[in-house]
């Protein structure tokens, strides 16, 4: 699969709210069948305890997940931290709109190189939109639409994805919720993408868009098999060839979350924290940026 789609599902899946702003409708699964055992680790001094989860986004059904050291954090936790505390669909759509839409200037297809037109028109109206709908988007938005529309058609479910059982399960064991960025904070990052880095990212979005099933598949089951190598190398080293984005989308808001980590160490008591999976692989992870505050991740073998 070529580097730059695996960059576009990497950059889309970093964040909470994309699918909700792409409109994919939620439905609902099949009991559990299958075992998974995503990665856990865990940040202690004398009197704090604050685990590290990697979440995906989306989900297909019938992948059990919240269970055996992943359950047993949270049921010990009494504070419950996510990218983004009990996401709200509608306001994060409302959001997009606000910040993804240009009434004015260039339209999107006059913003493409002109040999990549025909294939990015073809992605995007072979999701039904109109050329009037797509052509006000900003690169950016009109890429994550591609790459998070097609989830519920493929199986990919944000209902089953591990926010919305976290946040459920959260509210119902009567646990605070935190969020770490807000809906205008995690879009406005994709909007401070320049316009030739966002164009890149739409192109590379629409011409892989059929492989978009399979590298899914692949990152879900190295995720459910716990290997944080496995999934840093296909989630964040593709990123490298866009540092610009690897940048915005990843390093910095590691840098910002290691740093609310080492202001919660000064408080007593046990904190779950759920993030994007890639956040916390590879160089330059949350874990990582742990080491400048002398914090160490330990992993939670189970």
């Amino acid at each position: 699969m070529p580097k730059l789609l695996r960059g576009a599902v990497a950059a889309a899946l970093a964040f909470a709210a994309l699918p909700a702003c792409a409109q994919v409708p939620s439905a609902s699964g099949p009991a559990a069948t299958a075992d998974a055992d995503p990665a856990l680790w865990v940040v202690k001094d004398a009197d704090t305890t604050v685990y590290l989860f990697g979440t995906v986004h989306v989900l297909k059904p019938g992948m059990s997940w919240f269970d055996e050291a992943v359950k047993t954090a949270f049921d010990g936790s009494k504070e419950v931290v996510l990218e983004i505390a009990d996401l709200d669909p509608k306001a994060a759509q409302q959001v997009a709109i606000a910040k993804g839409l240009n009434m004015s200037g260039p339209g999107l297809t006059e913003k493409l190189p002109v040999d990549k037109r025909a294939a990015v028109t073809k992605a995007l109206t072979d999701l039904g939109l109109p050329q009037q709908a797509y052509d006000r988007m900003d690169p950016w938005l009109a890429a994550v639409t591609l790459v998070a529309a097609p989830l519920e058609k493929l199986g990919f479910k944000g209902d089953s994805g591990a926010e919305k059982v976290i946040t459920a399960s959260a509210k119902g064991a009567s646990k605070q919720l935190v969020g770490l960025e807000t809906i205008e904070q995690q879009l406005g990052y994709f909007d401070s993408i320049s316009e030739p880095e966002q164009v890149k990212f739409l192109v590379s979005a629409a011409e892989d868009l059929p492989q978009l099933g399979r590298e899914m598949e692949r990152m879900i089951d190295t995720w459910a098999r716990g290997d944080a190598d496995g999934l840093a190398a296909i989630m964040n080293e593709n990123l490298k060839d866009s540092p610009e984005v690897a940048r915005i989308l990843l390093t910095n808001r590691n840098k910002r979350w290691a740093e609310w980590i080492n202001g919660r160490m000064a408080q007593p008591g046990t904190v779950f924290v759920a993030v994007g999976a890639g956040h916390l692989a590879g160089a330059g992870s949350v874990q990582d940026q742990l080491k400048a505050y002398k914090l160490r991740a330990t992993r939670v073998k189970y």
